[in-house]
């Protein structure tokens, strides 16, 4: 009797850890993925940069631009959908009423827009009239902004918290200013204030394998 009952316990402790685990690897692969994106060194045109441009600077690197989306945006929706779920799940297990929602709304919508840039990517990557590769460029850069946003509020969310350390509040609360600037850039074409997207980029990484693997350990707790 004393043995089935541990194993009958054992059983839905090893089944609560496995998602923890999951989301913490998949944070990890998050950052992995960015890195490994970057690493490829694609063109990347300037925000608002007129189609010739843009299809000039593109010629010939088509593989390495649809890589780098792939790297920097179709897998990466991945991780910011697991990791908002993680979460808004977290904020719902403390008691707090629907704040919970905002993570999982701005986190989903976030993961969305992350997707669909992966797509016009790729069709960008073919892109050889001025016209159509100024639209997609465009496209790509404002929804940048829209996602960019999306994650300010999901950042802020998480620095209100109280189920993350404090160490990673304060990332939280520098990631929630540093990207709602760098998304308003986006957003509006503003090369001025594009600058940014370089802070924000640092402290995303840090934020979202740090957040999958802080929820991982609370949740093992």
């Amino acid at each position: 009797m004393i043995t089935q009952t541990q194993a009958g316990v054992a059983a839905p402790l090893q089944g609560r850890r496995r998602p923890g685990i999951s989301v913490a690897v998949i944070g990890v692969a998050y950052t992995t993925s960015w890195i490994a994106g970057l690493a490829v060194n694609a063109p990347s045109p300037k925000l608002g940069a007129p189609g010739a441009d843009v299809v000039s600077q593109l010629s010939g690197h088509a593989a390495s631009e649809i890589a780098s989306f792939v790297l920097t945006e179709g897998l990466p929706a991945v991780g910011l959908a697991a990791v908002s779920v993680a979460l808004a799940r977290a904020i719902r297990g403390s008691g707090a009423a629907r704040a919970w929602l905002i993570p999982l709304v701005t986190g989903a919508i976030a993961a969305a827009i992350s997707l669909v840039q992966c797509l016009l990517g790729v069709a960008l990557a073919g892109a050889s009239e001025p016209g159509s590769a100024r639209l997609l460029w465009e496209l790509v850069d404002r929804l940048d902004g829209i996602k960019m946003l999306m994650l300010a509020i999901l950042a802020l969310a998480a620095a209100v918290t109280t189920v993350l350390p404090r160490w990673m509040r304060y990332v939280s609360g520098a990631l929630a200013i540093s990207i709602a600037g760098s998304g308003l850039a986006y957003l509006f074409l503003q090369n001025s204030l594009a600058s940014l997207a370089y802070v924000a980029g640092v402290l995303l990484l840090i934020f979202i394998p740090g957040a999958a693997l802080t929820l991982r350990r609370a949740g093992g707790r």
